[in-house]
């Protein structure tokens, strides 16, 4: 196989860190690794803790923009977000169930602590709780930019407390009267 990343080299047969099955390339450093290596070597270490002491920077690691194709099937590799607090991602090809990992990534995904998930982040459960976080995310952005830091801070203390009272729908009401204290509507 050659490499779909660098386009130079050769993918040999090599081990991640001695653990599970990859083909690394000889020219950039990549790694093309199968999800069921990875799941197998998972089931047969359970209780294997990876390395959190490892600090790396994302932007240290390069993330290839442009579509990647699958170095044993040929098709084009689907990218997959990581989380929803970055944009980095990674390269998966559906049709062989295999992940390519630019030189540092598997570094990157220690340091992140996502090495002992690395099957789950293909999956759609992961990527629509991405989605779900960004969403989020994007409308705290958007009410804080709205209301000021401030505000937003005291409105959001506000709802998560009338959120645990026993009579909140009555508390909302009470709270959007123009006037409580009148009979008329």
């Amino acid at each position: 196989m050659n490499c779909t990343s660098c386009k130079n080299g050769a993918l040999f047969p090599s081990f991640i860190e001695g653990l599970f099955r990859a083909h690394t390339c000889s020219s950039c450093g990549g790694n093309w690794i199968l999800i069921e290596d990875y799941v197998s070597w998972k089931e047969r270490n359970i209780d294997y803790q990876f390395s959190d002491d490892i600090s790396i920077e994302e932007s240290e690691i390069p993330d290839s923009k442009q579509a990647l194709l699958c170095p044993a099937s040929g098709s084009i590799m689907r990218k997959f977000r990581i989380s929803s607090t970055n944009e980095h991602k990674l390269d998966y090809s559906a049709v062989v169930g295999g992940i390519w990992l630019d030189k540092g990534e598997w570094e990157w995904l220690k340091s992140e602590g996502l090495a002992g998930c690395l099957n789950a982040v293909v999956t759609q459960h992961w990527q629509k709780k991405i989605r779900e976080k960004s969403a989020k995310d994007n409308f705290s952005d958007i009410y804080d930019a709205k209301f000021g830091h401030e505000v937003y801070s005291k409105i959001k203390q506000m709802r998560e407390w009338l959120l645990v009272q026993d009579q909140k729908s009555d508390l909302r009401a009470y709270l959007l009267a123009e006037d409580p204290y009148s009979a008329e509507k």
